[in-house]
């Protein structure tokens, strides 16, 4: 077995979240700037989610990245949000026959995804 970041044919998403902080023997808590950072978003999401309809600092922190892009990439990553899981869910539920073609189709979606830097 080997891990990649890159997408690839069959491949199993592995969603992975980093640790945030470190806990010393002496019960302190050590946090990086990253990490008070990702705080401080949190935070900023929760005080403000009245006026960005209920997001969180994770889909703040995605449309913050994507207003970079131009509006048809904005579209298409949108699009591409829905499509993605739509059809690991089709994978998941296919036969033998019909797996590889979606598998393929999985594939280009998630290559387009990375290409946009959505």
């Amino acid at each position: 077995m080997s891990y990649s970041d890159q997408p690839c044919l069959a491949a199993k998403k592995v969603d992975v979240e980093p640790t945030r902080g470190l806990n010393k023997s002496t019960g302190r808590e050590r946090v990086g700037a990253d990490v008070q950072r990702e705080r401080f978003n949190e935070g900023m999401a929760e005080a403000l989610s009245r006026i960005t309809c209920g997001k969180d600092a994770k889909q703040l922190s995605t449309d913050a990245r994507r207003f970079k892009l131009p509006l048809d990439a904005q579209r298409e990553c949108r699009r591409l949000d829905q499509t993605i899981p739509d059809a690991e869910q089709r994978e998941a539920s296919a036969t033998d026959e019909t797996r590889l073609p979606i598998q393929r189709a999985l594939l280009a979606q998630r290559k387009r995804f990375i290409a946009l830097g959505c």
